[in-house]
């Protein structure tokens, strides 16, 4: 499902927080990162139909990049990453996302390695780059406090962006579909 606008984001201008912050907030927007290393030809389709269930999507261009811990001794597979903007038919607390997230990695047979040596083979990484936050009414003046309505929220733990990341968020910024 894809639309017909533009985020208008500013990402020098961006705030941080620790998600631990926000966990009980109602989320109306949000990026994502998905990352698959593994048949990602079958696991990105998959979980970019379940986040269209989700409200209307639009995505970056989908990147491949080499696993940066690989080594000539340790090759490792290339990933499949793109970025994903959501705007949710219904908005949804930080803390009910990380776990419809987590839940759809395993719908994509996610199986977390606990082996350190072993090569990891991730069959869909879902990472929260950044969220928007629903107005928010004071009850003292009935006005809506502004702080969070026009401004995007970036994940203090996923900052700085890793390169794709980069990417796949100022093109979702500045282009529309």
């Amino acid at each position: 499902m894809m639309y017909n606008t533009s985020m208008h984001l500013n990402l020098a201008m961006l705030t941080q927080c620790a998600p631990e912050t926000l966990q009980a907030q109602p989320v109306v927007e949000i990026i994502v990162a998905l990352g698959s290393n593994y048949q990602a030809e079958k696991y990105l389709p998959l979980a970019l139909n379940c986040l269209a269930t989700l409200g209307q999507i639009r995505l970056s261009t989908a990147f491949q990049n080499p696993d940066f811990t690989a080594t000539l001794e340790q090759p490792k597979p290339d990933y499949t990453n793109q970025c994903v903007h959501l705007i949710l038919a219904t908005p949804m607390s930080l803390q009910q996302l990380q776990q419809t997230f987590k839940n759809l990695e395993g719908d994509c047979n996610r199986c977390r390695q606990t082996d350190s040596n072993q090569v990891r083979r991730v069959t869909m990484d879902i990472d929260i780059l950044l969220v928007k936050l629903a107005e928010e009414e004071n009850s003292l003046s009935n006005k809506s406090i502004s702080k969070s309505t026009s401004n995007w929220i970036v994940m203090a733990d996923r900052y700085p962006f890793k390169a794709h990341e980069a990417a796949g968020i100022e093109e979702l910024a500045v282009t529309s579909v």
